[in-house]
């Protein structure tokens, strides 16, 4: 998990979240207020809300365009069962939140590192077999 990831107050405007997105690691900015995740906005957010519809990204608050985030994940879930979850609703990376603070954020990639690595060695059939 990325923990304490980058986050943006709803009174930002969006060209602060646009200057973000321009990092090509960078996928998604979190929206807080009060220390609760209110939003997130990506660069398909950016073209869609503020560019394709003339909106000024200088007077634009972010939280105006921020989308609800569709899914959540509880700190606490097994890393197997966030895996599987991330693995059948097709995510990449899902936001961690605990009583809707924003704690982290967990990717499919570092997942699935991180559950390899916990992984047993392959076990020989034949222990006594000089190879």
């Amino acid at each position: 998990m990325v923990p304490e990831p980058r986050t943006l107050g709803g009174d930002s405007p969006a060209r602060e979240a646009g200057e973000l997105l321009s990092r090509p690691e960078v996928r998604a900015v979190f929206v807080c207020e009060d220390e609760q995740l209110v939003g997130v906005v990506t660069r398909g957010t950016l073209v869609r809300d503020v560019v394709a519809a003339g909106r000024d990204p200088t007077k634009t608050p972010v939280r105006e365009i921020a989308e609800p985030p569709r899914h959540t994940l509880d700190p606490e879930l097994p890393l197997d069962e966030a895996f599987r979850f991330l693995e059948d609703e097709d995510l990449e990376r899902v936001p961690v939140t605990e009583d809707g603070r924003l704690v982290g954020v967990l990717s499919r990639s570092s997942l699935q590192r991180r559950l390899a690595e916990d992984e047993p060695p392959p076990v020989d059939e034949d222990p006594g077999a000089v190879h």
